[in-house]
Parts: structure tokens; C-alpha cells; sequence
């Protein structure tokens, strides 16, 4: 099981921000601003387990090729929300907000150019937002590093923190390739995203995706939710979003792929996601090998010169 975050239809609210500090009873981190943006969070940590980030860029917006890019239809959707975003959602929110959500409106002539999507005509600033998470990632190496076995791999596939089993020791925050697990500076221990780990158990969805509205967190079996992603970035390509693509999806990446996936509308790094993420345990084996290796030489070379003072 996993997550599919389709940071196209992502508006900014922080409902997935707010449900999963309600629910995981994740203390509060900070209500400033932090001077550049709406961003009030910055980046994962122990008490950011969920974090929106807002990235602005200076290019043109509303203007691919007079389609609409409609909600995701994922089991959950429904004609309303396709409506609404057809109807002009970018526009009403763009009035409001001063930022464009993704939706593209098509202007008045068939074939013709489409409308700004903010309602004042602005068309010289857009805004990126991608709520982020752990990536439960195939290949773990916060597991091989973790000497208590407070990190564990459960039923659905997903990374959890036992917090009762961690000794502080550390040793997993360097071996995250996405910069994710953090320590809390009263204890030492570390937290991170459990995918509502209680909450599966029983047939619940994550708290994050139950509560965001307009369904960017999209949560189910990774296989179908790979092939919704894959239809997804279809759709947005016929839209004349070309620059939409998918991130960790591929079981042949470096970490055999995330059990939370992204679509993306610029590059990896904008988000400050690694372009290739690669497990950092990955040369565990072959340094072991060398290592034992280089203790037989030194065993060999120590019998050897004993060997030779008795003689």
C-alpha cells in the first residue's frame, strides 16, 4: 500500500499538514512564516511529518494549448470536482490566493488561446506546491542501519518508527537518501511518517489522504495507483502539460521504487527531491567483503612474523 500525490491538483491548503499532526499527536513546529513564502514549515523532520512546500517560479501561466486539466479519476472522484475544477477552480482560487492551482481554462474560441487563469489577467508567476512525505522506500536503508530493530517493515509494505525501541543512536538520519528521518531534540528519538500504521490495521485510509479535498493524496495498492499515475500523466500530456512526469514510481530506480510516489511538474531538484536517489547501504556487502578481506591479510601477516621470531 502507498501514496500517489498528484502535485497538480495540490491548492495549499495544509489539510494533510493539519490532520496528520491531529491524528498522530505530532507536536506543533512553528505557525511563522518563514519570510519568502507561505511555507511555514520548511521541510520534513520529527515534528513535520507531513510538509506542503510552495515553490514560486517566474514563468507564464493558463496557456496549454486550450485544454482543461481535470481532477484525477481515482476511485473516489466524482463529477462534481471535475466540474469545479473545469469551471475555472485555478481562476476563484488564483482571485483569492494570487497563485495559480493547476487548473487551465479554455478560452472563449475552439482552437484559440486559453484565458489567464487568474481572474486580474496576471499571468507572471506560478506557484509549485507538493505536499511531501516519507518514501517508504523498497529498499530501506534505515532498516540495514538500525541496530535496535526499532525500524520495521510492516504487513502493507511500509516503514515505521518504533518509538519505544529506539535508542537515539542516530544512524538512520545519514542513511536516508531523501533527508527525511529526523531526531527530536528533547529525547534524541526519531519519527517520522508511519503511513497511519494503526489506521491501515483496521481499514482506514491515512489520515492525510481523508482529508485532502481535492484529492492530490491519493492512497491504495501502489499497482493500481502506478497505473492511475501513468493515466494521470497521459491526460496532463494531452493537455498540452508536457513538463508533467512521474517521480519514484520505477521498481528499477535506485531504492526499487517508493511506496510514495509523486507527479511532478518541473524537476526533480525544484521540489528538492534527489534526480537519482540511490540506496546509501547499496556498497554495504562489497565494503564487508573487503574489510574481512583486509582483517585475513593481517591475521595472515601476524602468524607469519610470529612464525618467523620463533625461528
Amino acid at each position: 500500500m502507498g501514496f500517489f500525490t498528484d502535485t497538480s491538483v495540490c491548492i495549499g491548503c495544509k489539510a494533510c499538514e493539519v490532520a496528520c499532526k491531529e491524528w498522530n499527536s505530532v507536536p506543533e513546529d512553528g505557525l511563522s512564516l518563514l519570510g519568502m513564502s507561505y511555507d511555514n514549515t520548511g521541510m520534513l523532520g520529527a515534528d513535520t511529518w507531513r510538509h506542503v512546500a510552495f515553490i514560486e517560479q517566474d514563468r507564464p501561466l493558463g496557456r496549454q494549448n486550450n485544454a482543461v486539466a481535470l481532477m484525477p479519476a481515482g476511485p473516489s472522484s466524482t463529477g462534481r470536482n471535475q466540474e469545479v475544477v473545469a469551471a475555472g477552480l485555478g481562476e476563484r482560487h488564483g482571485a483569492q490566493l494570487g497563485t495559480d492551482t493547476g487548473a487551465v481554462r479554455p478560452g472563449p474560441d475552439p482552437g484559440g488561446p486559453t484565458q489567464p487563469v487568474t481572474a486580474d489577467g496576471r499571468t507572471e508567476l506560478r506557484w509549485l506546491m507538493a505536499s511531501d512525505v516519507c518514501k517508504h522506500c523498497t529498499h530501506a536503508a534505515c532498516l540495514d542501519v538500525c541496530p535496535t530493530g526499532s525500524l520495521f517493515r510492516t504487513e502493507f509494505g511500509t516503514v515505521v518508527v518504533q518509538e519505544d525501541i529506539c535508542n537515539g543512536c542516530g544512524y538512520c538520519v545519514p542513511a536516508c537518501p531523501y533527508g527525511v528521518i529526523d531526531q527530536r531534540k528533547d529525547d534524541g528519538r526519531v519519527w517520522k511518517c508511519t503511513l497511519c500504521y494503526d489506521r491501515l490495521t483496521v481499514g482506514q485510509e491515512p489520515a492525510c489522504a481523508k482529508a485532502c479535498p481535492t484529492e492530490s493524496i491519493q492512497f491504495g495498492p501502489l499497482d493500481e495507483l502506478r497505473e492511475r499515475a501513468a493515466h494521470r500523466v497521459e491526460q496532463l500530456h494531452g493537455a498540452g502539460v508536457t513538463e508533467a512526469r512521474l517521480y519514484g514510481d520505477d521498481p528499477d530506480d535506485g531504492v526499487g521504487g517508493t511506496g510514495a510516489f509523486f507527479l511532478l511538474l518541473d524537476e526533480p531538484e525544484v521540489y528538492g527531491f534527489p534526480p537519482d536517489p540511490v540506496v546509501t547501504t547499496r556498497d554495504l556487502p562489497a565494503m564487508w567483503r573487503h574489510t574481512a578481506l583486509a582483517a585475513l591479510g593481517v591475521a595472515v601477516a601476524g602468524l607469519a612474523a610470529f612464525a618467523g621470531a620463533r625461528r
